[in-house]
Parts: structure tokens; C-alpha cells; sequence
């Protein structure tokens, strides 16, 4: 039997539209692929997906394909026989990397399984369930986020999520308010998105002012790192929130404990790329459901490699709550889409190897 040969590829995704955010205005991203294949079996393919985010991820680089290489090239050339082999064999790349983590553990599940892009077998890859999503409504001017929410209203999604903090405070308002005119609590649940854009002195007067509109939850209100004053509107505001930012960076269970423990947030917001993958993720809901908090998973822009496997495992943790995951027709050049967004829920179908033709 031949050795199995494991590659390295890179693809430069475009938006259909400028993706922005309090940090900026996306147009394009890099992800960078790991392929495991036998020569033996050429039916069989492994595929991982690592996109660094700017101004997120720890390994971030415009270019990350070379440090991707020499992450890849520290794996144990003898690949796991079984899953509960996995941990092992990707511990070779460090914390501080975690999306290549996810990208190695996605390809390595992926190759053992031997099922063609089912990464977790279940009703969800059986296409008998799916799993309930909001809709994501991006930064711009108040006449294109209005166009944006009026196209996911249309689409009969029932949880919007509102970026919010690159237009000024009250055209927000605006915005927000003439959502909740039209559709009640009941009818349509609004999460918002600050990505750490308020400023410490006015946060609890915008959080007031918010909390007038029944908004499900907002995340990250105030930028990560500053845990006293994170916990204080934690436990001060009437919109419950939920952390993001604040869990990039934290790795060890007992760092990620002492940060709920501190802080007591309502919610948690999990992106297995900035988590170091599956398990890193899964240490974070065991903790959090340890202290009673809520959490849900999102993407984090992956191209429909990364959603796919993101979407099987997210499927597998049985919550019930809308997940951050209709993102999937965000990019001009994306791979041929092995999700279905119908009414507000991802259903799944299976992808060939998307890199197959690359």
C-alpha cells in the first residue's frame, strides 16, 4: 500500500460584495487547504480548511501559505489509525495556530472517515434534519444594510444578526427600530454585532438605548482584554451579552474557565478556527455549560470546505438555537456548495473533492 501523500493548496476568495465590519471592509481573503490522499485509494481525499482572519488570528499573514507548509510539516509522518488518535497527532502544531489546528484535525477526520466529506455522520449528512441559522446583515450604509434585511426578511428567516458600529449610532437606531415596528419579538428574533466597537465610556448608555428593541443578545460590545469592564456591563446591561472576540487566544481550560468565571457573560460565541478546531471548541461548551451559560457556532468566512465540516460538528452538539452559519454564498469563486440554505435552516448535500481539479 502506497504512503499517504498530504498537500498543501491556497485559494484567494472574493466577496460579491464588500463584507464590513467595525474593523474594516473585507473584499477578499485567503484560505489555504491540507489534502491527504493515497495513491492506493484515489477515491478517498482528507480536506482541511485554514483561513487567519486580519486583526483576529494569531498567525495571521497577508500571505500564510509558507508558515501553513511548515505547520503541515510537523505532523507526524505516520498518520493516525482512529480517531481517538487525532488529539495526539495535531499537537504537533501549537496553540497559537489554531487555524491550521482545525485545518489538520478537518483533514485527518475527513481521511479516516473515508466517506467523502462526512465528517460526522448523522441525520444532518443523511439529509433527514438541519440546523436552524440567522441570517447575517454586514456594515454599510443605512440604505445597504436596509436592502441586506430586506432580502433575508424575504428569505423567511425568523433570527437576523445586525453588524453594527462602522455608521453612526442613531441612523442604527433608525435601522433597528424600523425592523421592530414591522416585526415583533415573537416573529423575528434581532442579534446584534458590535465586534468591539463601542467605547468603554458610552457602551452602557448604547446598551440602554438598544435594549429597547428586544434584541436577543450582543456580542462583543466593548473590545477583548478588558475583563472588568466586560464583566460590569455583563451584569448591568438589559441586552444579554454574548463574548467573541474574548475567547481568541485562550487555550488552556483553565484560562478558559478563569475568563467565564470572571467575566459571566450569558453567552459564548464558538468559531472552531479561532478555537483550535473541534476539540478546542468542545472544551469550551463543556465549560460553559458547566457555569450555565449559553453558547452557539459560527463561521468565521471559511469557504464551503471549512462551513461543511463546521456545520456536520455544530449539528452534533443538538442546540437548538439559530447558528451563525448562512454563510456560504459570500464568495464569487467559493467551491461548488455542499449546504442548502432553505427558511432559515442549512441543510447538507456532498461535496467531490473540491480540490480535485485545483
Amino acid at each position: 500500500m502506497s504512503n499517504p501523500v498530504i498537500q498543501v493548496k491556497r485559494r484567494t476568495l472574493h466577496f460579491h460584495v464588500e463584507a464590513g465590519t467595525s474593523r474594516g471592509i473585507l473584499t477578499q481573503k485567503n484560505s489555504y487547504f491540507l489534502q491527504i490522499s493515497n495513491p492506493s485509494h484515489t477515491e478517498f481525499v482528507g480536506l482541511g480548511e485554514a483561513g487567519p482572519l486580519f486583526g483576529l488570528s494569531p498567525e495571521f499573514k497577508e500571505d500564510a501559505y509558507d508558515d501553513f507548509q511548515k505547520a503541515v510539516n510537523r505532523l507526524p509522518k505516520e498518520l493516525p489509525r482512529n480517531n481517538s488518535e487525532v488529539a495526539s497527532w495535531i499537537s504537533a502544531i501549537p496553540f497559537d495556530q489554531p487555524s491550521f489546528r482545525f485545518a489538520a484535525e478537518m483533514a485527518i477526520i475527513d481521511y479516516l472517515n473515508q466517506r467523502d466529506g462526512i465528517y460526522f455522520p448523522s441525520d444532518f449528512t443523511d439529509r433527514q434534519a438541519p440546523v436552524p441559522i440567522n441570517g447575517l446583515i454586514w456594515m454599510g450604509s443605512k440604505e445597504y444594510m436596509q436592502k441586506q434585511i430586506e432580502a433575508k426578511l424575504a428569505e423567511g428567516l425568523t433570527c437576523l444578526k445586525l453588524k453594527i458600529g462602522a455608521i453612526d449610532f442613531e441612523s442604527e437606531i433608525d435601522l433597528i427600530r424600523s425592523i421592530r415596528d414591522s416585526h415583533s419579538e415573537k416573529a423575528l428574533t434581532i442579534r446584534l454585532d458590535a465586534n468591539g466597537a463601542f467605547s468603554v465610556p458610552e457602551a452602557a448608555y448604547k446598551l440602554e438605548k438598544l435594549s429597547k428593541f428586544g434584541i436577543h443578545s450582543i456580542e462583543q460590545p466593548i473590545k477583548a482584554g478588558q475583563w472588568n469592564e466586560m464583566a460590569h456591563l455583563c451584569k448591568q446591561s438589559e441586552i444579554p451579552i454574548a463574548l467573541d472576540e474574548e475567547l481568541i487566544g485562550i487555550f488552556s481550560a483553565e484560562d478558559k474557565k478563569n475568563l467565564l468565571q470572571k467575566i459571566r457573560p450569558q453567552y459564548i460565541v464558538l468559531k472552531p478556527i479561532f478555537d483550535g478546531g473541534f476539540s478546542g471548541t468542545l472544551e469550551w461548551i463543556s465549560i460553559a455549560e458547566q457555569l450555565n451559560l449559553g453558547w452557539w457556532i459560527t463561521s468565521a468566512l471559511e469557504s464551503n470546505v471549512g462551513l461543511n465540516a463546521i456545520a456536520q460538528f455544530t449539528f452534533m452538539q443538538n442546540n437548538l438555537m439559530p447558528q451563525g452559519l448562512g454563510t456560504g454564498s459570500l464568495f464569487t469563486n467559493n467551491f461548488d456548495c455542499p449546504l442548502e440554505n432553505s427558511i432559515g435552516f442549512a441543510g447538507h448535500f456532498l461535496h467531490k473533492h473540491y480540490l480535485r481539479q485545483e
